[in-house]
């Protein structure tokens, strides 16, 4: 165990020199999201939220140390067992950094160093264990010897985290300072939302607005180091650099995002005002070629995303390159410098967080990372709404039971929603002022129950006409459906 924790402090110690992801332990928790099968990402996401990632290093790490231990028992007459598990660990830590897409060659350094390690210092307290059997000095000796590794590991790791901090974004973003946009949002109206009476507030601050990605680290962008290149079936290849978009005229716009993991009356959206540029002007910029279908997007650690072209070009849509988020720089869990913000559509496909690549393609020529796990390929955010208040099993009161909650249908704006008790028929609720057709609205209704157990349900009516469906579906492959159902006893 003394050698798997030398083993992974030195990789991430050769790490901090060239990137984070290169470390071995966090370059095979990458490969591990990457070959999951999407149902089970789905039930990761669904029964951990944003601890998942948390859950699967916690996983990894009791895995490794039971693995390790099995070794050393094993290994108690000869130094073979152990040495050839872990020489099999830096070989799965070799494949896993060589497969980053983010990674170069220069990358395959730390699973090599980490394996060598590994191997020395394995071989190391072998023989000093063998030595410890006798005599008192030996044994002492020998105790020393761990006692040293494990000082050694804790400087290798700490030194490996404090290099990769260097290239710390927090600073970075700090020094950019306020964005202000030429082009400010309309204000937001006092009654856009009825958080007196349980639902959200209207924007939502910053460190409570949703997260859902694949990076186990969050990558550390500095401003000045970054760049975006728009390539591919254009006129005209573009690069861009931070201040060059920043000194453009800014635009701000409310919007509401949604995960498509999000499941029926479920917490994964929220609403911001973004700031940045708009992504049509961009593209004209570059002149996109016909026969131009999709907006291929990639992150800085290697993410992909696609957004049909006519989307992003659409100057009633508002896609956008955004800088700013809620009148500060995007937070750096958020895709500072940069990110994709797309209305309408679900974040798999619209909201590419550190871009630092965009190529104008086919569907056919490039297929994004979702894509290939068999999920949808415009992606549409449905027309959903969900339950805030009461709680599920919470006891009330009998009698007038007020019902809030939310609804949203980007890009097609919601016309009313309706709540029913038990099997009943639906009554309208109040909504809230709109702010526009890209943001959720609230709700609020009073209905009357008697004592007992009762379930209250709601659905949404978009401006199209379309009634929110009652037919449950789950995520895959293009957004949950159904009417969310609270359970609560009156008393």
């Amino acid at each position: 165990m003394l050698a798997l924790l030398a083993a992974l402090a030195a990789g991430h110690l050769v790490a901090g020199f060239i990137s984070v992801n290169a470390s071995p332990y966090l370059a095979v928790g990458n490969g591990a999201i990457d070959l999951t099968p999407v149902s089970l990402k789905d039930f990761a996401v669904r029964t951990f939220g944003t601890h998942d990632k948390l859950v699967l290093l916690s996983g990894m790490a009791v895995a490794l140390v039971v693995l390790a231990a099995l070794a050393g028992v094993a290994s108690r007459r000869s130094p073979w067992p152990g040495t050839v598990v872990i020489a099999v660990f830096g070989l799965v830590g070799l494949v896993a950094v060589y497969q980053r897409p983010d990674l170069g060659a220069v990358a395959l350094l730390a699973p090599l160093v980490s394996l060598l390690a590994g191997v020395a210092v394995f071989r190391l307290l072998h023989r000093a264990a063998r030595r410890g059997r006798a005599p008192v000095a030996s044994r002492r000796a020998f105790l020393l010897t761990g006692i040293g590794v494990l000082a050694g590991s804790a400087i290798a790791g700490a030194g490996g985290q404090l290099l990769g901090s260097t290239r710390d974004a927090a600073a970075s973003r700090r020094a950019v300072g306020r964005l202000v946009p030429a082009r400010t949002a309309p204000a937001i109206p006092a009654d856009a939302d009825f958080a007196k009476l349980g639902t959200p507030p209207f924007l939502t601050p910053n460190p409570e607005f949703y997260r859902v990605d694949t990076a186990l680290s969050v990558p550390q962008v500095r401003a000045e180091d970054w760049s975006l290149r728009l390539h591919g079936m254009v006129d005209r290849e573009k690069r861009y650099g931070y201040e060059e978009i920043r000194n453009r005229p800014l635009v701000e716009r409310t919007i509401t995002m949604t995960c498509v993991s999000n499941e029926v009356g479920g917490p994964y959206v929220s609403t911001a005002n973004f700031v940045g540029v708009d992504l049509a002007e961009l593209l004209r910029e570059a002149g996109v070629r016909p026969g131009a279908e999709q907006l291929f997007s990639t992150s800085v650690d290697g993410w992909t995303s696609g957004t049909p072209v006519a989307t992003a070009l659409d100057p009633a849509r508002g896609a956008m390159l955004a800088l700013g988020m809620n009148g500060e720089p995007l937070p750096v869990e958020h895709g500072f410098p940069a990110r994709l913000v797309v209305p309408g559509l679900y974040g798999y496909v619209s909201a590419t967080k550190w871009v630092t690549d965009l190529e104008v393609t086919t569907w056919r020529a490039r297929q994004a990372y979702w894509l290939k796990r068999g999920w949808g390929e415009q992606a549409p955010i449905k027309t959903e709404s969900r339950i805030d208040t009461p709680k599920g099993f919470a006891t009330v009161t009998a009698g007038t039971v007020r019902v809030a909650g939310i609804a949203w249908a980007q890009h097609t704006g919601i016309a009313k929603v309706e709540v029913r008790v038990d099997n009943g028929p639906w009554q309208p609720t109040t909504l809230s002022t709109k702010v526009n057709d890209d943001t959720w609205r609230m709700w609020w209704a009073e209905v009357g129950v008697p004592a007992g157990t009762h379930q209250i349900s709601c659905r949404a009516t978009d401006n199209s006409g379309y009634t929110q469906t009652g037919d449950r579906a789950g995520t895959v492959p293009d957004g949950a459906t159904g009417r969310p159902t609270v359970t609560f006893t009156a008393k």
